[in-house]
């Protein structure tokens, strides 16, 4: 889904126009500053018709000249400084804005997006590319108002002066403009490729640093080498491209210009020799002046070329994420679950993530309430897509998901969602105290239930052992825990939140034997009288389930309990013999 850079900047706009207030005032300090521009020009002209020639110079009206010259410089200067001031401000709270609007849309969207992007490259959206946006902004608004207000007054004043002169050097405007904008198209496609790589490299680098323990066991530091090289020459080379093309803007802008001096200067001095009465000597000096100033704000534009083009690359990769599909809204008559029994039942549902590769096809099961199902089957049965559909993370292409006899689609989702308590193999602990992500499912958790979840985790003498106890900060800013122990905590959390029913993925996986014994009274605890799924693939931690669902290919193979399955002689056996009774 591609935002081209016209309609980009359309619809950035807005957010630049939220703050009029500092645009208004940023046009009277463009006037301030652009006429007393345009006046120290004509005082620079003035000053040197004072001096007339040896022993006849107008000293009492060049410190008059001087006097005023110094005075326009300071009020040139201060507003100048408030307009850059101005810039960064709103060049910083319009990005926030922008920021803040692609961070809500990733709440919207569904988990496929976040399954089929690069999390690196979400990231680098948010911070390289709203960064390229913010300075840019910046150094345009810098230069917009005074320069509009020079190009004016210096367009008045020049052609009051003379006609002749104004006309060389409107001659050459056009054709800078020309310039920039023949660079300027010529060069944004490989700005968006140049981001485009940025992201990539900053998924790459993501992804290998936070795996880092796995790289090293494998010895694959020499082959990630080889891929950051091939990656970063990648960007070298449409990096090299890209500032090469937008880096002519300037000097060939900057060379037309030159040539609109040399004109004017040789067009004036013709004049003079000419005996014209209508051009003086300190004339052509503050013409060559004014035809700077003209120009100059059309080069200053074109020397950040470079910025704006990189800047619109990242607005064009930032509304491709808010223009991403959100998650389809909730029905318009959809029910708030509420007093959950835990009846679950699947029928005849029908589900695949690519519509060539059918995962899951006709599937019925029905679980009572307060049952324990538990999960069993090779890698990629669909053992973790039924948790998925479940929880409504994706929509089943056919069937119907009933709990309590209502159809999950009619449910709102967050309801739905928060019915379940969610133990997974990959834990998740964010930056902050152990409190906090305790208390995560439920803030108002007392004191005595989260030691409670303490001590039926085997945890509670670890964290009193901490010099902060429960306030310890943990992360990558704090104190390092083992995998066990993170596993451990997200058991503690979902204990701590008391859900309705609960989702057990491979939720013992990083724990000790001994410590999986240890806590399974525990989980039997918070499992009685909820309807739980367990997925896991150590048998010892299913065999008591009320049911088990031998998958293989999306489809139910086997199931009953375990006695049931031994009996059968088939999968689910070879499965358990395979654990226990090599």
């Amino acid at each position: 889904m591609k935002t081209t850079k016209q309609k980009a900047l359309k619809r950035f706009m807005p957010y630049l126009m939220a703050y009029p207030s500092y645009f208004i005032t940023a046009m009277v300090l463009g006037v301030v500053a652009g006429g007393t521009s345009v006046f120290m020009t004509w005082q620079i002209g003035r000053g040197i018709d004072r001096l007339i020639g040896a022993g006849q110079v107008d000293f009492a009206g060049l410190r008059l000249v001087l006097f005023q010259f110094a005075s326009v410089v300071l009020l040139t200067v201060l507003s100048q400084l408030l307009i850059q001031r101005l810039g960064n401000r709103v060049a910083y709270l319009s990005a926030a804005a922008l920021r803040k609007e692609a961070f809500q849309k990733l709440n919207k969207l569904p988990l496929r997006y976040y399954d089929q992007t690069a999390h690196g490259d979400i990231v680098s959206r948010f911070t390289n590319d709203m960064d390229n946006i913010s300075v840019a902004v910046s150094a345009v608004f810098n230069q917009v108002f005074s320069g509009l207000a020079i190009v004016g007054i210096a367009l008045v004043v020049m052609l009051n002066m003379s006609l002749v002169l104004t006309a060389v050097v409107l001659f050459a405007t056009p054709v800078i403009f020309l310039v920039s904008w023949w660079v300027a198209k010529s060069s944004q496609q490989d700005f968006v490729s140049q981001q485009a790589i940025v992201g990539d490299i900053s998924g790459f680098v993501t992804e290998m640093v936070g795996n880092q323990k796995i790289v090293k066991a494998f010895h694959h530091e020499a082959a990630n080498q080889t891929a950051f090289e091939a990656l970063n020459q990648e960007l070298y080379v449409r990096g090299q491209r890209a500032q090469f093309s937008s880096s002519l803007t300037n000097p060939m802008s900057r060379f037309v210009d030159h040539l609109a001096y040399v004109a004017v200067g040789f067009v004036g001095a013709l004049l003079v020799l000419q005996g014209s009465q209508l051009v003086t000597v300190g004339m052509i000096s503050s013409f060559t002046i004014y035809a700077s100033q003209f120009t100059k704000p059309f080069i200053e534009l074109s020397g950040i070329t470079t910025q704006i083009q990189t800047a619109l690359a990242g607005l064009s990769r930032t509304f491709e994420i808010i223009d991403q599909p959100e998650e389809r809204p909730d029905s318009p008559d959809a029910k708030t679950l509420t007093a959950v029994r835990g009846a679950v039942t699947f029928a005849n549902v029908a589900f695949s993530y690519d519509p060539q590769q059918p995962l899951i096809r006709d599937f019925s099961f029905s679980a009572k309430p307060g049952e324990t199902v538990a999960i069993v089957g090779k890698t990629g049965a669909g053992k973790s897509t039924l948790v998925n559909l479940l929880m409504r993370f994706y929509e089943v292409d056919a069937g119907v998901i009933t709990i309590d006899d209502h159809d999950i689609n009619y449910l709102t989702r967050d309801s739905l969602r928060q019915s379940f308590g969610m133990v997974l193999q990959d834990t998740w602990l964010f930056d902050s105290t152990l409190r906090d992500n305790l208390t995560y499912g439920k803030p108002d958790a007392t004191e005595d239930e989260i030691w409670a979840a303490l001590k039926k985790t085997y945890m509670s003498e670890y964290v009193l052992r901490l010099p902060a106890g429960l306030d310890t900060i943990i992360g990558e800013q704090g104190l390092k825990i083992s995998d066990g122990q993170r596993q451990l905590l997200t058991i503690a959390r979902t204990m701590i939140a008391r859900p309705a029913m609960l989702i057990l993925d491979e939720a013992t996986s990083s724990v000790d034997t001994l410590t999986e014994r240890n806590i399974q009274a525990a989980f039997l605890e918070m499992m009685a009288g909820r309807t739980s799924f367990v997925i896991a693939h150590r048998l010892a931690t299913i065999q008591a389930a009320d049911h088990i669902l031998v998958m293989e290919a999306g489809a139910i193979v086997e199931q009953g309990t375990h006695q049931e399955l031994l009996a059968l002689d088939g999968y689910y056996k070879r499965l358990y013999q395979a654990q226990f009774e090599q």
